[in-house]
């Protein structure tokens, strides 16, 4: 007789195979539609105290997505369900940055040679569509990833209210006294035609020259040490700003030489410089740089004066120790002229040209003036150094990290330029300084690690004033008037307000398409004609550094409290929006505008490599979609460490779908054995004492884990425990009972309770990340599995209440070392199945618990006290023996265990089950 049809085998639809590629859209897709899960979740926890809100840090509304895109809003995908699944009241409002020099730059380029006929406003409306379109495609990309948030209402900087809003942040910092205007070097973008803010500036290789000049002494410099005819020697890397040249900087507290080829080094360095071969003289003169200060020297360029100057700037470990010093191309150079009040001349324009200061000042003879007006700085190098004739001592080229725009990718030049400031040393909020209020508020902060609290606050001590305008026209302007006869801003409250209601109304257009007049209120006692327009707009940074005064403190979103529960981003955000967000917040309200903050790393190659296009190593989202599904990509991002970089490759996806897999098979299995469960029974077995035992440890661990964010230690504890005791042990010990005993036997009904009591609260704990599988599963779970829910979003995880002292789990050694005997056996064909055996073993612990269970725990057929008796092996675990004999019963033909008294019998355990059937 075949006994198959009398096995109580498992029942599910929930299908093997997941079919992502194929199937996920659909469900992402109902997700968005009505009723929306995203208000389903927040109507789901409205009456819940505790909360929580990510304040989305905007991406650019320029481009596709790529990996790093959907890395940073799964993750944050993940952490905001996390808070969901555990039971909290949760907000998530997507956003985008739509201003900035990227989209300008799109717009010239399809404008082409008609962008010199268009206006700015109309500019600046091409660039509003332009954001738009992309804003567009990402958020249906975004979507397509299962992100789940407020997609309806996303909050757009470009948005009139919100450009408003982003201007009321730079009235409320004016109004601190924390705004000012200055002429000062600053990074200068000449491909960007604007100023840089030192976020926005990334280092690279550059090679660049080495060139060490002689500059002659002045007749009273040669008088003070006692020399004729000597030369100081400068060295520098950047012979273009020669020309602008207006002093020498010595170290006020090292010692100088002249030597008798009359050259002056500092003395430390003469050794350096014999080494280059600048010099073979030897010490004619030691004396103290004071010696030189306030004399000059002659620049060989264009017969100027060149100041001799001190400045602890001046270091000893290269060069001459004689500093080339041009104010207008360096913040050292600058701050030290400044002392000395040494003017600041700048002969180049916004395109990194020379311009007509050369005539003007005399920069250079005025019969080669016209050479070099128009013509590139980094083109002038070669000539300038041709005209040094003589004074060039040596030039060589050297390879040095240098500054870049980030944008545009270009070598950044300083340039001395009128910008407006965020002071960073004023002493206005209640008396302390903006870095000092920051700097305390970063105490306030939990990071996410630990060690980006270190980074920022090195950055907040050690950054300058923040350069804050831009000369370039997609932004938010900076709107103030300015006073021709003073020449000072004018912060009147009236006026504030007044341009910040148009704005509010008709958005940052109306700063250039309004007259003077029309911006001002009625009745104001100022004359338009006295006053004319700043022509900056804002950094782009200020824009996204002051979302949290639009997004959390208006009743335009909702989108949680200030301050934001979280601010997550990659860990290049340390300089740019994490800082211009604290910096922001901190001066008008004093705090931080978030209480966590969380970094990852970059996406890389399973090589460790950067993504490039040209290497062919580039991994995007939409493919992996296609080829693994998104729940793949979640799930890798569950499993990475995102503290340092991720990598990814499609070696790395196939493991992870791997993992996928055994998960799936994993609560499949759990779903078909509980099928014609219809409650809870507790009579619980030692052997599910054992893995509800373990279950807790595992899943309160985890718990702990994803709830302070260890997402991938959290992962490997469950990802193990599913794989080895419950899948490898436990499930595969129960199939004898759940197929093999009675229907409503206490064996097999607790053995469904126990899967069934796990699968509750597995289900909710892997939500956060297995999000569409863990939706799925409920649409084929048995109504003991979903316990009232409907679907994934009516899950709250709850930590598993069962905890026993089980006995049964101090065999896990003996198992193991078992099986190890098991493996070798088979291989000798000496057995072909753990059934044919008997097991004996001198511990009295295992022997006193059921033997039906220690049988089940070996998967062995019988077991008995140890005796004498010769056997196939035997082994030792904490000196109790095991033995392992062939048994001496016969095979049940339903159950396959050695248990039957005669060959071709039922056992005593299947004929009393088939006599009841």
């Amino acid at each position: 007789m075949d006994y198959k049809d009398t096995l109580l085998l498992p029942t599910t639809q929930f299908p093997m195979r997941g079919n992502l590629p194929q199937n996920e859209q659909q469900r992402f897709k109902k997700w968005y539609s009505e009723p929306k899960v995203y208000d389903k979740i927040k109507e789901k926890r409205a009456k819940t105290s505790v909360t929580f809100n990510i304040h989305d840090g905007p991406p650019y509304a320029n481009g596709h997505l790529h990996i790093g895109h959907a890395l940073n809003k799964i993750l944050k995908d993940i952490i905001t369900k996390t808070h969901y699944f555990f039971g909290e009241n949760v907000r998530y409002l997507p956003g985008w940055d739509c201003h900035g020099l990227p989209i300008e730059q799109q717009v010239e380029v399809s404008l082409g040679e008609k962008k010199k006929d268009v206006s700015k406003v109309e500019i600046r409306e091409l660039c509003r569509k332009h954001a738009q379109k992309f804003i567009e495609i990402q958020k249906d990309e975004f979507k397509s990833m299962g992100i789940i948030g407020d997609w309806g209402n996303p909050y757009l900087t470009l948005k009139f209210k919100f450009e408003a809003r982003i201007y009321k942040s730079l009235c409320d910092i004016a109004k601190k006294g924390l705004l000012i205007q200055r002429s000062k070097p600053v990074f200068w973008s000449w491909a960007a035609k604007s100023a840089l803010a030192e976020a926005e500036v990334e280092y690279k290789d550059k090679e660049d020259y080495s060139v060490f000049v002689a500059f002659d002494l002045g007749k009273e410099a040669n008088e003070k040490i006692g020399a004729k005819n000597a030369k100081a020697v400068i060295w520098t890397t950047t012979p273009w700003t020669l020309v602008a040249n207006q002093a020498i900087s010595l170290n006020p507290n090292e010692e100088y030489v002249l030597t008798s080829d009359n050259l002056i080094f500092a003395k430390k360095l003469l050794e350096n410089a014999k080494n280059e071969g600048i010099t073979n003289g030897e010490v004619a003169k030691v004396f103290a740089s004071k010696e030189l200060e306030n004399l000059y020297a002659i620049n060989p360029l264009n017969a100027r004066k060149s100041t001799f100057i001190l400045g602890e700037h001046v270091l000893m470990d290269g060069g001459s120790g004689l500093v080339h010093t041009a104010p207008g191309h360096g913040e050292d150079d600058y701050q030290v002229s400044l002392k000395y009040g040494i003017e600041v001349i700048m002969p180049v324009d916004e395109e990194g040209r020379y311009d007509n200061t050369l005539k003007i000042k005399g920069l250079l003879p005025e019969n080669i003036c016209d050479e070099f007006i128009g013509l590139h700085i980094f083109k002038a190098n070669e000539r300038i150094l041709e005209l040094l004739g003589d004074h060039l001592l040596k030039q060589s080229n050297f390879t040095h990290s240098y500054p870049f725009c980030w944008r545009t990718h270009k070598p950044v030049i300083y340039r001395a330029t009128k910008q407006w400031f965020i002071a960073m040393d004023e002493p206005k909020l209640d008396g302390k300084t903006l870095r000092e209020v920051a700097l305390n508020e970063l105490n306030n902060v939990k990071f996410y690690p630990q060690a980006g609290k270190n980074r920022i606050t090195s950055m907040i001590e050690n950054r300058p004033d923040w350069c804050i305008s831009r000369q370039r026209d997609w932004g938010v302007p900076i709107a103030f008037f300015i006073d021709k006869t003073t020449l000072e801003p004018i912060f009147d409250d009236d006026i504030l307000n007044h341009v910040y209601d148009i704005f509010e109304k008709e958005g940052a257009d109306a700063w250039w398409s309004k007259e003077i007049s029309e911006l001002l209120p009625k009745n104001s006692n100022y004359n338009p004609s006295n006053l004319e327009k700043v022509t900056d707009i804002l950094d782009v940074w200020f824009d996204s550094g002051s979302t949290w005064n639009a997004v959390l403190t208006t009743d335009d979103y909702d989108a949680g409290s200030y301050k934001a529960d979280m601010y997550l981003e990659g860990s290049d955000q340390h300089r740019g929006w994490f800082q211009s967000s604290l910096l922001v917040s901190c001066a008008i309200n004093g705090h931080a505008p978030y209480k966590n903050i969380l970094t990852h790393g970059f996406t890389v190659d399973e090589k460790g490599q950067k993504m490039s296009k040209s290497v062919g190593n580039v991994v995007a989202p939409d493919d992996v979609a296609k080829q693994y599904g998104i729940e793949i990509l979640r799930l890798w991002v569950g499993m990475s460490d995102y503290s340092s970089d991720l990598k990814i490759s499609d070696n790395i996806l196939k493991q992870i779908s791997e993992q996928y897999r055994k998960v799936r098979n994993t609560i499949r299995f759990l779903l078909a054995n509980v099928c014609d469960l219809d409650d809870i029974y507790t009579n619980f077995t030692e052997l599910d004492k054992w893995i509800l035992t373990r279950a807790k440890v595992v899943f309160d661990e985890t718990y702990s884990c994803f709830k302070n964010y260890e997402y991938s230690k959290g992962f490997n504890a469950l990802l193990n425990f599913l794989s080895s005791d419950l899948s490898g042990i436990y499930l595969d010990i129960c199939k004898d009972r759940l197929y093999c005993d009675k229907v409503d036997s206490d064996r097999r009904r607790s053995a469904q309770s126990t899967m069934a009591i796990i699968t509750r609260s597995l289900l909710p704990l892997i939500a956060p990340v297995l999000t569409y599988t863990v939706d799925e599963v409920m649409d084929y779970a048995p109504d003991i599995i979903k316990n009232g829910a409907n679907d994934a979003f009516d899950l709250v995880y709850k930590p598993l209440e069962y905890e026993f002292n089980s006995d049964i789990g101090s065999g896990l050694e003996a198992r193991a070392k078992f099986f190890e005997i098991i493996d070798s056996l088979k291989k000798q064909k000496i057995i072909s199945s753990t059934l044919e055996l008997c097991m004996q073993t001198t511990s009295s612990e295992l022997l006193s618990l059921d033997l039906e269970e220690i049988m089940d725990w070996f998967m062995v057929s019988e077991m008995k006290t140890y005796d004498n008796s010769e056997g196939l092996a035997e082994f030792v675990v904490d000196n109790y023996k095991f033995k392992l004999l062939k048994s001496n019963l016969h095979k049940c033909p339903r159950c396959w265990k050695y248990q039957a008294k005669e060959e071709g019998e039922l056992c005593h355990r299947c004929e009393k089950v088939m006599k009841n059937a």
